[in-house]
């Protein structure tokens, strides 16, 4: 009975507050190159992805027929009392692979932030935009995100959007997948691991 409860009570939290957060998305894992891109559907809508460098860059695509207010910002789970270790850059491009805008997580001054809908604490990196909003339209057409660093290694999430939107469908998969990103990204008492 007491599982029914706790999953009432999230569920009630995100129809309660769902201005306070992104909607989670588990990037799958795998070779997501160039030629074949993790799919980002309703650009303006606020979505998170959690994801993992493992050797290779990981690419986005995004595919708009109308323009659209573009935001991407990229952050790092932050565990307990551990230093920030990795850092992550990301590049925007275009249809023809030409970039767009840059943000360089190598020379950012990293900030902790605790986010209170989730309950758990990040480390804030670039971001295109300002204070986790658009300041830019895009004119329609392909773009492609390419989140990196110098070993391509490492736990982060990916912002894209910040329009907020939890419809039914989204509540329930947020409440499916969100321990399992608790325990992956958040769940280490081992500072050497991230």
């Amino acid at each position: 009975m007491r599982p029914f409860f706790c999953a009432f009570g999230l569920l009630l939290a995100l129809v309660a507050a769902p201005a306070l957060a992104h909607q989670p998305v588990l990037a799958p894992l795998g070779d997501h190159g160039s030629q074949s891109p993790i799919a980002v559907k309703d650009p303006e809508v606020s979505k998170a992805y959690f994801g993992q460098l493992t050797g290779k860059s990981a690419y986005y695509r995004i595919v708009s027929a109308e323009p659209f207010r573009f935001y991407a910002g990229i952050t790092a789970p932050k565990i307990d009392n551990c230093p920030l270790t990795t850092r992550f850059s990301f590049d925007v491009l275009d249809g023809d692979m030409k970039l767009v805008a840059a943000a360089d997580g190598e020379s950012f001054a990293w900030w902790p932030w605790y986010e209170n809908f989730g309950k758990k604490w990040y480390w804030v990196g670039p971001e295109i935009g300002a204070k986790f909003k658009s300041t830019r339209t895009l004119p329609a057409g392909t773009y492609t995100i390419r989140v990196f660093n110098a070993e391509n290694s490492g736990r982060y999430v990916l912002a894209v959007g910040d329009e907020e939107s939890f419809p039914l469908d989204v509540i329930v998969k947020t409440m499916l997948i969100l321990p399992g990103i608790n325990r992956d990204f958040w769940d280490s008492a081992d500072c050497s691991a991230r």
